[in-house]
């Protein structure tokens, strides 16, 4: 079996790129450093593994290269229903969390993302079956927000896929491939880590309106430039054509 991902192309790379520029964020270039960043679906749907993780990082010929994930930044049903924390389920708020996390062990079982620093996430107070978070209200400390995997091996289907959250989810950052995560992402996480000797790794985290946004404004800037030029080349025809 083997991971099921995608390569980034270099368009999208690019775009990412620009969207965290905008939020003036970290963009790591040194070869082999990687920039992690996940992107919440618009929908938020507690059940399915509908977010995506892109990891992106230049190679040591300058060239920017990535994979995309499938991941869900949301906490399931049974935990929004049945929280773990007695106040509420805990939901990780759109940001960039440097140096936060570092290699350690998930729930001591299998080698991950821990969190290393505290921060602050939104609660979703209405113990029902659908995610709706409360933005006015965050709570801040080290809740072990977590960057892990679903369910081992042939998982679901038998390629490594987990088919619904269900309990692999409380807050954390959760990857649906097996092999994605065990066989990609932790070996890119552990060079990493070697070259640099750096134990922290940064996570990004932003939301499809925020994306859908920047390619809407590249669009609009885009046509208004064209649109200039335009108008430009009509009137030096205009000007052209009575000097005749």
């Amino acid at each position: 079996m083997s991971c099921n991902a995608q390569n980034m192309s270099l368009i999208k790379i690019k775009r990412i790129i620009g969207i965290l520029k905008a939020k003036k964020y970290i963009i790591y270039s040194q070869p082999y450093q990687l920039n992690m960043v996940g992107v919440r679906n618009k929908g938020t749907n507690p059940i399915k593994f509908d977010d995506r993780m892109y990891v992106f990082w230049k190679t040591d010929k300058n060239k920017w290269v990535g994979r995309d994930y499938a991941i869900t930044t949301d906490p399931s049903t049974a935990w929004l229903k049945n929280p773990m924390n007695k106040v509420a389920t805990a939901v990780l708020p759109n940001g960039q969390y440097v140096d936060a996390w570092k290699i350690g062990k998930h729930k001591g079982q299998y080698t991950a993302l821990v969190q290393r620093k505290p921060f602050c996430v939104y609660r979703d107070y209405n113990r029902n079956a659908w995610l709706d978070f409360d933005v006015d209200s965050q709570t801040c400390g080290k809740f072990g927000i977590n960057i892990h995997r679903g369910k081992p091996r042939g998982a679901d289907d038998g390629q490594g896929n987990t088919d619904d959250i269900g309990l692999y989810s409380a807050g954390c950052q959760v990857f649906r491939n097996y092999y994605c995560f065990t066989d990609e992402f932790i070996p890119m996480l552990q060079k990493q880590q070697q070259i640099y000797g750096n134990e922290d790794f940064t996570y990004t985290l932003i939301d499809k309106w925020l994306t859908n946004q920047y390619i809407w404004k590249r669009s609009i800037y885009t046509a208004g430039i064209v649109s200039a030029l335009g108008f430009i080349g009509y009137g030096w025809w205009l000007i052209y054509k009575q000097a005749k």
